[in-house]
């Protein structure tokens, strides 16, 4: 496989568009556990207001482990505890192309605001039942939004080397951390997209569906980032290759092929301001 890291930068991806497919594919998880996830929904719960940031999200993997809720508690900040599907929380590792991040409805920067991400990410729910995620650590290539989201944003951002490639229905990742340690952090991922699917069922939603980021901000303090986007265009997804340690550098352990891949071209989102 020779990934093509100069392809052709897709059209935003529009959710509704007909996606070929063979058929509807079976939700392989028994009806009675969608009670488990009854308020994640397909668009967000509320409005954000005023619009803080906008950022698109695009050729996105989602790879997903299970884990054990009392070794991912203790990661978590204060006021919320892990989110729970089927008896497990679940720890993620996803890597994409962020693209034009703009600042209060400014349009998007073409460099700057577009680099590759790869983001380790924990699932969480607070005292009020706001579902969101935590983010473990979050590699990205380019190092003033780097410095702009520790300083600024406190999210523990870290610079990397990083690439992303394409060889048809195969995407490919790379990444190895710079700073701030552990230096060499890295990463490795291809996957092979495969069909659209019509209902992916109520797991997918429960890792995808996220409206939030709770966040430490302090003094025992965590704060919520409420964001909105359309539903996500999700597809089936075949791990072809994975090397990493960023899951390990971030203080968990997850042995084994991922028990759930999928697949998006992605979204674009906008954040609101953040609520205590």
């Amino acid at each position: 496989m020779a990934p093509d890291a100069t392809a052709r930068e897709p059209t935003a991806p529009d959710p509704t568009a007909p996606d070929p497919v063979s058929g509807p594919v079976p939700d392989p998880v028994p009806a009675a556990r969608r009670a488990a996830v009854e308020a994640v929904t397909t668009t967000a719960p509320r409005a954000v207001g005023r619009t803080v940031f906008t950022q698109g999200w695009r050729d996105v993997a989602f790879l997903h482990w299970r884990a054990d809720p009392a070794v991912v508690a203790p990661l978590l900040p204060a006021g919320t505890r892990p989110d729970v599907f089927d008896g497990a929380t679940w720890v993620g590792l996803i890597p994409f192309r962020m693209r034009r991040i703009g600042l209060l409805g400014t349009p998007g920067l073409p460099y700057l605001g577009s680099f590759a991400e790869t983001n380790v990410r924990l699932y969480s729910v607070d005292e009020q039942g706001r579902r969101g995620v935590v983010f473990a650590s979050l590699e990205a290539e380019r190092l003033a939004p780097v410095l702009t989201a520790r300083w600024i944003a406190g999210l523990p951002y870290v610079w990397a080397r990083m690439r992303t490639g394409r060889d048809g229905d195969v995407f490919s990742y790379s990444s190895r951390r710079r700073w701030p340690g552990p230096r060499g952090a890295r990463s490795r991922i291809a996957v092979r997209v495969g069909e659209r699917l019509v209902d992916p069922g109520p797991l997918a939603g429960f890792l995808t569906s996220r409206w939030g980021l709770h966040q430490p901000a302090g003094r025992g303090r965590t704060v919520y980032w409420p964001n909105e986007h359309p539903p996500w265009p999700l597809h089936a997804a075949e791990l072809l290759d994975l090397d990493e340690d960023l899951v390990a550098a971030a203080g968990l352990r997850c042995g084994g092929p991922p028990d759930s891949v999928l697949f998006s071209p992605g979204v674009d989102t906008r954040f609101g301001p953040r609520l205590p």
